[in-house]
Parts: structure tokens; sequence; C-alpha cells
């Protein structure tokens, strides 16, 4: 198998940016231009990694930095997508949101990984709602999920929604948890007992209030005032927030298969830090690779 999942776990606030943007915040995070979407570029999942390796598997597996020396680089990464978005919750602190779109893109990663779905993606409400009410709704893994109040309600943000308990949420919560914390069964509970699948329009909504948004300011040395010009918002992924994605071993008579993802597993071992912003603390994650059935 020449696949594994990626998983990319934020432990303070992710800025993947693209630079100035054009509307109210100077610096966007990335997002896919159809679906809108937050990612991580692989490029800079690579690059991370690629910083801190050393010894001589690293042209082996990277390439060569420069451009006149012919060693293609055996690992290639995909884009590490959304998976789950911390929302704040008015119970438990916090909500893992995601939504059917957003798991169907996950189970075409797994295809490649040749991992089964741990369940469906398919969420039916039950009996028969107005219109008006289709997206009012979270699937959650039990009656005893953290976020559900006493009267089966669930507050994320600003929005009022209703549970609804699913097996296959708890599915997938309890999947998902195993594959980020495989040696940590507290925070796998948390994964079950916090994930909400809501209606994909509601995770839209979501992506556009529920990140977070910084102003800093830039100071005049002298005078400790705010220089002409200094004052920017930042829009970053809040912390907690966890991505996936894929990433390819394509072996050569340097390398093979298994050596790629060692030496990967071994970069990846303790925390790194992604995208931008390094010096006032954005983009401390944890990286996880797999090809587990769990």
């Amino acid at each position: 198998m020449n696949a594994q999942l990626t998983f990319v776990h934020a432990l303070s606030p992710l800025h993947a940016g693209t630079g100035q943007g054009v509307g109210v915040i100077d610096l966007p995070i990335a997002r896919e231009k159809a679906t809108g979407l937050p990612f991580l570029p692989g490029s800079s999942l690579k690059g991370a990694l690629r910083a801190r390796c050393e010894g001589d598997n690293c042209v082996k597996v990277f390439g060569s930095e420069t451009t006149d020396d012919n060693n293609a680089s055996a690992a290639q990464f995909s884009d590490q997508r959304l998976l789950l978005l911390p929302i704040r919750s008015l119970a438990g602190t916090f909500a893992w949101a995601t939504s059917p779109y957003v798991l169907q893109r996950f189970v075409r990663d797994l295809q490649d990984t040749e991992i089964t779905p741990p369940a469906s993606i398919t969420f039916e409400l039950p009996g028969d709602l107005p219109p008006d009410q289709r997206t009012k709704h979270c699937f959650v893994s039990n009656e005893r999920s953290k976020i559900v109040l006493t009267n089966s309600q669930v507050f994320l943000e600003d929005l009022d929604l209703t549970s609804h308990t699913s097996q296959d949420a708890a599915n997938w919560g309890n999947w998902i948890g195993k594959q980020v914390f495989p040696d940590e069964p507290t925070w796998q509970a948390m994964v079950t007992d916090r994930i909400c699948i809501v209606h994909d329009d509601i995770l839209t909504f979501l992506l556009d209030t529920a990140t977070e948004i910084t102003a800093r300011i830039k100071m005049q040395a002298n005078s400790k005032t705010v220089q002409s010009g200094g004052l920017w918002y930042e829009e970053a992924l809040p912390t907690e927030t966890i991505l996936s994605g894929l990433v390819l071993a394509i072996p050569s008579e340097k390398i093979d298969t298994e050596e790629v993802f060692e030496v990967l597993n071994e970069l990846t071992d303790k925390t790194i830090q992604l995208g931008g912003k390094a010096t006032v603390g954005r983009g401390l994650c944890h990286v996880q690779l797999t090809n587990r059935e769990v």
C-alpha cells in the first residue's frame, strides 16, 4: 500500500494564508474556491517536515533542494482539508462540527488507503419535517453527548439546533478519535462525545462566522503609538481544528515505500509548526500518519 492518511490537529490557531485579502479581513486563510472549505496546502506540510529532516534519507524522501539534481521527491502530500471544526457550544464548551459532504470527501480518501469507512454518510431525519426545519438539527453520538442540553437542544455559536442520536455519528466519532489520538483514550472519548454532524448549509454558515479573527497592530518604536496603516486583521482556524489528507509514497531504486513512511513517522512524533505567524505562536500542530483499520 503506497498511501496513508494524514491528520493535522491544531494545538494553537492555524493560519495557512493566501496573502493580502480583498475583503474586510486583511490576511484570510486559504479556502477552496468552489466550496469555501479551509485547507492547509500540502506544500506547507511537506516543507515543515523537510526542514526538520536530517540524514541521508532526506534527499531520497523529499528530493533535492536544487533544480540541477535529478532526485525527485518520493513523498507526495495532498492538501490537508477540513474534517472537524471546533465550534463554541453552550454545553460542553465546544463541539467538533462536520457535515455529510465533508465526510463524503473523506470517504473518497479512505478508498485510496483501502480502509473501510466506519459508518454510513447518509444521515436520515426522523419523520417528516417542514422545509424550513430540515437544516436546524445535528446528529450526535448518544443522549449523553456533552454538547446536548436536557431538552435535546444544541447551541453552536448563535444557532439553536435540535439533536438526534445516531449510531453512524457515534461510529464516526469513535473511529476518528482513535485515528487522531491513537494512544489517548481520554481524547478519543472527547471526539465521540462532542462530534456534531450538521447540514451542509449550516457548516457553510459556521465557516463564515466561527473562524478566529485577530486584530494586530504595529507600534512606532519611539512614541509607542500605532503606525499609520499599522492595523490589520488576521484569520485563523481555531485551536482543536482537525484536518485530513493523504501522503503517497513513490518507491524507487533508492528507497522503498516502507522506508518512506518510516522516515515520515519519525518526523511527526513531536509537535510541529505549520502555516504562518510562527513567532506569535500560530500553527503549533500534531501530525498523525496512519493506514490502520480500527
